[in-house]
């Protein structure tokens, strides 16, 4: 529990002056806070009541119902009258969202002080990485809670229930927690009033322009997690032209006595005897023999970071290296389809969804097939989101794999045939694949298993992990490791 006056106390980077309170009319002395929510539906007795403004609704017009519901206090941007305050105490302030991940942070306790947290940001391999650090630190006896796309609707949640969770860590007795953090949550300051004893960065590709406009915009999100405001230490993959940048500005930052963060670089450079399979890869580092049971090139990289992370926070190198081979698979990451003994092909699901993730994909199932034998690829684009994508993901697909089926991802409002129409505009004369479409999904994948013969490697993209497919005017259930491994039942 904080008071109201104490929440004004706190100290926010870049803002001078401490905000004003405004006294309620319905209550007098210290106002107690105990929960805050920038929901009025599930405002209660005690909760701090956050307006924020968002695109198409105004968190001020929604008080009034908050303090019905038993909010004691408003976090607003400017002073409401009585009628709309109903009465309640306000902490005023410039942008309400920039102060909410401090305040919910205080009012929870500051949990992330309390627990070993490590954040993990970048374009493709931020659910793996983040299983992999957990995976060491449990290795080590750290009891590890992860938060990201594998835990909840948002891979980082809004500040209130961000705070919510990690202080359900501490109460539960966890020792560290790890967190993906995306560039919607850097944006919308979901992290503020986090700390992180280590932040880690692992790639940039083509992702969310439908929110950030640009690539630049999209890598300046990106890169506001590597601040000392969020944690000392930065791990950054240098082998990736972004996170190169990033290691090299925050050098000269630091050389200039500005921003001081202490740069760990990781690069593939500093490995030997990498080998790679569908199913495992390994590698020296360091003096030990690191083997992951977890196939992949791109997990290299990912699993590489995940021991500089844990062990620039505290863990022994060789339990790092141990937990790393304790692995157990990642849903919906380079995931194989298990199935009867007869089947003599393999069927990997992942969650590859952006041009360089699809990519890499079909690069790494390149490299563990024969050279005479094929790489099939199921993939389609989301609906309402980054159309520019659509064409490239059809461009590295056709180039790339041997046959490829383009169908429905998750269309949502739009129509699934012209998202489909969209992505095969990018398959340009001369290109390397067999290439198809199939609107449902279902009989996309059994089409590329049908086609699969013995060596071959059929690639599912694009959901991974997820159980349901959004067609707008209805949810169905939809996991394609499900799909997948009913119908390599039905052909055995």
């Amino acid at each position: 529990m904080i008071t109201l006056e104490e929440l004004a106390a706190i100290p926010i980077a870049g803002h001078d002056s401490l905000p004003a309170i405004v006294p309620g009319t319905s209550s007098g002395g210290d106002t107690n806070i105990c929960k805050v929510s920038h929901d009025s539906r599930t405002a209660e007795k005690g909760t701090l009541f956050a307006c924020l403004r968002g695109a198409s609704f105004d968190g001020h017009e929604f008080a009034a119902r908050a303090a019905d519901a038993g909010a004691v206090a408003l976090l607003v941007d400017h002073e409401l009258p009585v009628e709309q305050s109903g009465g309640l105490p306000q902490l005023i302030v410039p942008d309400t969202r920039a102060r909410l991940g401090p305040v919910a942070s205080a009012v929870a306790g500051d949990p992330s002080v309390a627990l070993t947290t490590v954040g993990i940001t970048g374009t493709n391999g931020k659910t793996t990485t983040a299983a992999m650090i957990a995976a060491i630190f449990e290795a080590n006896d750290w009891r590890t809670g992860v938060l990201g796309t594998l835990s909840g609707a948002r891979t980082t949640p809004e500040a209130p229930e961000l705070q919510q969770r990690l202080a359900g860590f501490v109460d539960e007795g966890y020792d560290a927690a790890v967190l993906e953090v995306s560039s919607h949550a850097l944006a919308l300051n979901r992290v503020d009033g986090t700390r992180f004893d280590a932040v880690v960065f692992t790639n940039l590709g083509r992702d969310h322009l439908d929110l950030h406009g640009s690539q630049e915009q999209y890598f300046r999100a990106k890169a506001t997690l590597f601040a000392p405001v969020f944690s000392p230490v930065a791990v950054i993959n240098v082998d990736d032209s972004h996170g190169s940048l990033l290691a090299d500005t925050l050098a000269r930052s630091a050389a200039d006595g500005r921003d001081e963060i202490r740069v760990v670089e990781f690069s593939m450079a500093d490995l030997d005897a990498i080998e790679v399979t569908a199913s495992r890869h390994s590698y020296r580092w360091r003096g030990h023999r690191v083997e992951v049971p977890i196939g992949g090139d791109f997990n290299v990289a990912n699993s590489h970071g995940a021991l500089v992370a844990a062990v620039e926070v505290g863990v022994p190198s060789d339990v790092a290296v141990e937990g790393l081979r304790r692995l157990t698979p990642i849903a919906g990451r380079f995931e194989h389809v298990r199935a009867s003994a007869d089947i003599d092909f393999s069927v990997i699901v992942d969650y590859a969804h952006t041009p360089d993730g699809l990519e890499e994909l079909i690069a790494a199932a390149r490299r563990s097939v024969a050279d005479d034998r094929s790489v099939i690829v199921v993939f389609g684009c989301g609906g309402e989101r980054d159309e520019a994508k659509r064409p490239e993901m059809a461009a590295v697909a056709s180039n790339a794999a041997d046959r490829v089926i383009v169908t429905s991802d998750n269309p949502r409002r739009e129509d699934p045939q012209r998202i489909i129409d969209e992505i095969t505009a990018g398959v340009r004369e001369p290109h390397r694949a067999r290439v198809t479409a199939e609107v449902d999904r279902r009989s996309a994948i059994a089409e590329a298993i049908a086609e699969a013969s013995t060596g071959d490697i059929v690639l599912i993209a694009g959901k991974g992990h997820e159980s349901r497919q959004d067609l707008g005017d209805r949810t169905i259930e939809f996991d394609d490791r499900i799909v997948a491994a009913s119908i390599l039942g039905e052909r055995s």
